[in-house]
């Protein structure tokens, strides 16, 4: 079989590199067309302004708002605007009580869902109700549908609010009081968020209403809080045979505490028997039933699934609110306002400026060191410049990022990053056309030199800014990511277009016969020899006087030394000969 020349290697790498820019056109291209994307990418809070919500803490009376449980509201609503997908976000505290939320553009209904849900989940006994199951769990932990006919009428009585009977378990009917009951029967389901239920205690019995608010409920205090939740998924709900239903839902994985609670509450619940109301529990996110299913098995392994009338945004919606926790208080919506770009178009565009000024002093640089070999960093910055922005772009409509001036602080910082690697391999090019290798070999040897110094930076780069990326909040994150961003594409450019560019110039006539405008004349870096082990013949001192300055700046030791010992053993060989002739 012929072995593959470096020519054909480089038309190869070329093909590949411009299947992937057709690609990357082709992806945004079609996102234009049929998903409302734009060739443009997302601009952060700084540079377009945004929403501005303002959260007010609500909590039970006569109780304070910590600056702990603020920091950790901070943190946990953070998670959940990074997790939709939204990027560029600043979340602050104001005051005593209050917590400042910051998002770029108009955010919709689920993304506000996200941030103002408190996202308290609680698994409660339900002890009367007017609507029947819609849903069972078993210990496989999936939803299957059961029959369940609604309790009696709640008996007249005094209206006595303190149990006449101390109950002995969460599911004891004896926590229904006549004031209770007389709440039940003249609660209102429209009226349930300014009954406060999110801030419920949890030893005490609850009445509510279903997130729809159609069906009433009077709910046992709490078994199984969602603190004890490790982590929270979505995902379509399976039968019993592992089809799947259609239907979407949300499968909770609990800690060992959890567990324990868990069983506890389904092995009692599954004791009364499939039908009765008391066999059922409900799962009570921020005061509200979403699910009440009824027990027909113990669960034994800490991983129900809630199912229900999801779709599948509200499926992840909740999953993501149960995975990074629920806050620690609740809070409601004080203000809601739109705010202007911080920075705003005039700073985008000086950031612009000062990359397209560095490109220049990049340009002119490798025009004054490289001479002609500089047009190839030139052409490797452009290519890398047109796979970066569709990267970008396609980030920011597809994952939510947007570009924000310390994101493009990162691109401006990385076209020194990029150009160093062009640097390294050029540099190990004239190392090897000092030591007397003619051009092409000199680029092959070269490149396997230069590649691993190449990786060893990068991926100090790389490492870098994932730390910086994971470590970091806000606009610091914007600058890590399109840092990290770059030192991928920085490579890619390398492999597939800058060393496959110098492989066809080196069968070219102009960079092989080492022309002096080239950057790769021989005489000018001061090569040792010619050939095979042939040192390179004197030349008369005015016409080697430009090149032996630069020559002896670029020699390094060991070929100075080289250069020495070979002077030095010519002239002890010159020394015989002439003793021989003398003789």
């Amino acid at each position: 079989m012929a072995r593959t020349t470096p020519v054909k290697k480089a038309w190869r790498s070329l093909a590949w590199l411009a299947v992937i820019i057709a690609a990357l056109i082709g992806v945004n291209g079609a996102g234009v067309a049929f998903a409302d994307w734009s060739w443009t990418p997302k601009l952060a809070l700084d540079l377009e302004g945004g929403t501005q919500i303002v959260l007010e803490a609500e909590v039970e009376g006569g109780q304070t708002v910590t600056g702990e449980q603020l920091s950790q509201a901070v943190s946990i609503i953070r998670q959940r605007i990074d997790a939709s997908g939204v990027s560029e976000a600043e979340i602050t505290t104001q005051g005593e009580s209050n917590i400042v939320v910051s998002i770029p553009g108009t955010p919709d209904k689920a993304t506000l869902d996200r941030i103002q849900s408190s996202a308290k989940l609680e698994f409660r006994p339900v002890l009367r109700t007017e609507a029947a199951a819609t849903s069972a769990v078993g210990n496989d932990g999936t939803a299957t549908p059961t029959p369940n006919p609604t309790d009696a009428a709640a008996p007249a009585a005094p209206l006595e609010s303190t149990p006449s009977v101390s109950p002995t378990d969460a599911s004891d009917e004896s926590w229904i009081t006549p004031a209770l009951s007389d709440q039940y029967s003249n609660f209102a389901c429209s009226d349930l968020d300014a009954e406060g239920a999110n801030v419920a205690p949890a030893a005490e019995p609850l009445v509510t209403c279903d997130a729809e608010g159609v069906a009433k409920f009077v709910l046992g205090p709490v078994e199984v809080a969602g603190s004890t939740i490790s982590d929270a998924t979505s995902g379509l709900v399976l039968n019993s045979q592992g089809v799947s239903t259609g239907a979407w839902g949300v499968n909770i994985v609990f800690n060992r505490e959890g567990t324990e609670q868990f069983k506890d509450v389904t092995t009692r619940l599954y004791g009364y028997g499939v039908g009765e109301v008391r066999n059922q529990f409900a799962i009570v996110l921020d005061g509200k039933v979403i699910s009440a299913p009824s027990t027909n098995a113990v669960i034994t392994d800490g991983k129900p699934q809630i199912s229900g009338s999801f779709k599948q945004a509200e499926a992840k919606t909740l999953a993501d609110q149960l995975k990074f926790g629920a806050l620690p208080i609740g809070f409601q919506v004080q203000s809601s306002e739109v705010i202007s770009a911080t920075l705003g178009e005039s700073q985008l565009l000086s950031g612009l400026i000062a990359g397209l000024i560095g490109l220049v002093l990049v340009f002119l640089y490798s025009l004054f060191q490289y001479r002609l070999l500089g047009l190839v960093t030139m052409a490797s910055l452009v290519v890398a410049g047109i796979v970066t922005y569709f990267v970008i772009v396609i980030l920011s409509w597809r994952e939510g990022y947007r570009l924000s001036l310390a994101g493009v602080a990162g691109l401006i910082v990385a076209i020194g990053f990029t150009a160093d690697s062009f640097i390294v391999y050029f540099e190990r090019i004239r190392d090897e056309l000092r030591d007397g290798r003619m051009l092409v070999s000199a680029v092959e040897a070269g490149w396997k030199r230069a590649l691993r110094t190449i990786f060893a930076a990068k991926a100090v780069n790389l490492l870098s800014a994932v730390v910086l990326f994971i470590l970091a909040v806000g606009n610091v994150r914007g600058f890590a990511l399109t840092l990290g961003i770059t030192t991928i594409i920085d490579v890619i450019i390398v492999v597939l277009f800058t060393h496959p560019v110098l492989q066809l110039l080196a069968t070219t006539k102009y960079f092989s016969s080492g022309h002096p405008l080239s950057g790769l004349d021989p005489n000018a870096l001061g090569a040792v020899y010619r050939g095979r082990a042939q040192f390179r013949s004197p030349v008369a001192e005015g016409a080697r006087s430009g090149a032996s300055k630069e020559a002896a700046r670029r020699q390094t030791i060991a070929e100075r030394k080289a250069a020495q010992l070979a002077g030095a053993s010519s002239g002890k060989s010159g020394d015989k000969n002439v003793d021989g002739k003398d003789s």
